[in-house]
């Protein structure tokens, strides 16, 4: 059985490509948005992190060579989004959580 064909991880991926939608679909629209939207789409931000991050450490533990794949892609894109070769992925996340922290203070 390898990584993906486990029914947790596809789950996964695709709660995480439909939370993506629906982040990247109302981005623009951000400062428009009534506060109640606002503080429902950083939620969902919250939750794709969330999500993200847990399935980077899955990947982190996989011996597959598709999760290898899929792990190293990710830090090939986080590179050409200007972030370091060597970036620590967790820290990443941290960063972006403390970020969401922000975004809901200053929406509450």
């Amino acid at each position: 059985m390898t990584f993906f064909d486990s029914e947790i991880v596809r789950s996964e991926m695709a709660e995480i490509s439909e939370l993506q939608e629906e982040v990247y679909s109302n981005v623009m629209k951000f400062g428009y948005m009534s506060k109640d939207d606002q503080i429902y789409h950083v939620e969902i931000l919250e939750r794709l992190i969330d999500k993200q991050k847990i399935l980077y450490a899955r990947l982190s533990l996989s011996d597959d060579p598709g999760a290898k794949q899929m792990k190293d892609d990710i830090r090939k894109s986080a590179t050409m989004m200007g972030l370091p070769e060597n970036m620590d992925m967790n820290l990443i996340f941290g960063q972006m959580t403390q970020m969401i922290e922000v975004m809901k203070v200053n929406l509450t």
